[in-house]
């Protein structure tokens, strides 16, 4: 996966049956979707690949007990036969994660058993493994660090757990080898329209280098996210609000506080919420919030409220208490959600559903939806695009396409922190092994090694610090501080593979620590 590759590609090519907008869970899946059917298809992302909700998720493919409870069964069906397709498909980045729910009132325990038991029904053939009702002891082996006063039994679920971002580097890959164009740094400027006001192409910019491109195209997919409005603002006269965005935040401590490999849920926490702590390389991910807010951001902060929210209730149910001074990265997401129509309603209240818009002007707009259900999602909208009659039919053969690295691993596998790369494990090493410096760490207290950061800007489009450490080894979510100590090495890196000179290497490093200044969290507020 080369830029230079792709921009090439891009200049010599005179008309593309799809063009996408947007480098994320439904853009991505959208690009493999189109390009497998064998349209011609290229995707532009303005920043880098997942930059912005779909590197920020809870880390889970799940079919999300908490609509079952809502009573959304289509939805929960739908997630879960995509959840055991995604399984099958990336099963090198997906694994099968066992959740244990503790119950501090008697009832909950059989309340939960027979909820999650229509939950294992709904999987069909599909399902990770059955639900179980636990005993008090049985709920503490399972959970070492949960805390006993007062817990009364507990019940056992399966779920799947993976690496978003690893996931959307693997599909951009996945969609080149079916013959797709995919570029980052490449921002979508401006709508191309008729006479009649039909969109028949777009307008894009270059970000390393500012140059501009007119590019023809018989459908254009609006999959930006929670920059759905942006684009919208484009192709419309009258501006209306499509997507409101809520934020979703997660703090990461020590696997001491999580021991062993299960998960914890709390299904309801005190304001109706769900929580999770979830084992995620060798540190636990506990979050998640979910707070309406007024305006988007490549970088959103989490807010003072959400922090102290996530670390009560963590106190709540663990033994050991997480206090701030154990935050090791705090990150937060926005997720997309479709607008409702009337204003102020609640998280709740707005739909997790996708939808998808198709615009007077012909442009065809995705809301809402979540990662384990992109790969159906992605489908419907080239559907849709065929039923507008600017495609010709072609089925969707992705229900059962292997995303790039595709591998059968076990939990010896897993062990070795390159799992993420499957198939590619192999030529890693052999780069690893080709030179003595690239087996030097990129920090002493991580397994990352130089041969994985030359190898992310040499097939992974990798062009920035932030690109590396956030997004191909997952350092800046892992610990904010080791991330910040590693910047320089890895823009030296990238320096000397791009040809940058030692101001741009200032000027990026720079620009890192403004970023990872926002994972950090300080001990007293």
């Amino acid at each position: 996966m080369n830029r230079a590759e792709q921009l090439n590609k891009l200049q010599n090519t005179e008309k593309w049956d799809v063009i996408i907008i947007g480098g994320g869970a439904s853009g991505l899946g959208t690009v493999v979707d189109a390009a497998s059917r064998g349209y011609r298809t290229i995707l532009f992302e303005a920043v880098d690949f997942a930059k912005g909700t779909s590197s920020r998720s809870t880390k889970l493919v799940h079919g999300g007990v908490r609509y079952l409870e809502q009573g959304d069964v289509h939805l929960v069906r739908e997630a879960l036969k995509e959840r055991g397709l995604l399984a099958k498909n990336a099963a090198h980045l997906v694994k099968n994660q066992s959740f244990v729910i503790p119950n501090y009132n008697w009832w909950s325990g059989y309340f939960y058993t027979i909820g999650l038991k229509v939950y294992d029904l709904l999987s069909g053939c599909l399902s990770l493994g059955s639900s179980k009702y636990l005993s008090k002891k049985r709920t503490i082996e399972m959970l070492p660090n949960v805390e006993e006063n007062g817990l009364v039994n507990g019940v056992i679920y399966h779920d799947g757990q993976f690496d978003d971002s690893r996931l959307a580097i693997n599909m951009a890959q996945t969609a080149i080898e079916n013959g797709a164009c995919v570029l980052n740094y490449t921002k979508v400027v401006n709508l191309l329209k008729d006479d009649k006001n039909q969109i028949i192409g777009v307008q894009v910019q270059d970000q390393e280098n500012g140059q501009t491109y007119d590019l023809k195209g018989s459908v254009v997919v609006n999959a930006t996210g929670v920059f759905t409005n942006a684009i919208m603002k484009l192709n419309d006269n009258v501006y209306k609000k499509y997507i409101v965005p809520s934020q979703g935040i997660h703090l990461v401590f020590d696997k001491s506080f999580l021991p062993g490999e299960n998960a914890l849920m709390i299904p309801k926490t005190k304001d109706g919420r769900v929580l999770f702590a979830v084992p995620w390389h060798n540190r636990v991910v506990v979050g998640t919030t979910d707070t309406l807010i007024k305006k988007q951001s490549l970088e959103p902060i989490a807010l003072e409220s959400e922090i102290q929210f996530v670390l009560k209730t963590a106190q709540r149910f663990l033994a050991k208490k997480p206090t701030r001074a154990d935050v090791l990265s705090v990150f937060a997401g926005l997720r997309p959600l479709a607008a409702p129509k009337e204003e102020g309603k609640s998280t709740k209240e707005v739909s997790r559903s996708h939808k998808i818009i198709v615009s007077e002007t012909g442009l065809i707009t995705i809301t809402g939806g979540k990662w384990t259900t992109y790969r159906k999602i992605a489908e419907d909208i080239i559907d849709k695009a065929i039923k507008t009659g600017k495609l010709p039919n072609k089925e969707c053969i992705t229900e059962h396409l292997s995303i790039h690295g595709n591998k059968s691993t076990n939990a010896a596998d897993r062990e070795n922190h390159l799992y993420i790369y499957g198939s590619d494990i192999s030529k890693i090493i052999e780069l690893k092994e080709s030179e003595t410096e690239l087996k030097e760490k990129l920090h002493p207290n991580y397994e990352f090694t130089i041969a994985e950061v030359v190898w992310a800007i040499r097939h992974e489009m990798a062009r920035t610090v932030d690109d590396i450490l956030a997004r191909r080894v997952r350092l800046l979510f892992l610990d904010a501080r080791a991330a910040i100590e590693a910047a320089e090495k890895t823009a030296r890196l990238i320096a000397k593979e791009l040809g940058h000179d030692e101001a741009w290497i200032i000027k990026e490093i720079a620009n890192f620590r403004a970023i990872a200044k926002g994972y950090l969290l300080s001990e007293f507020q």
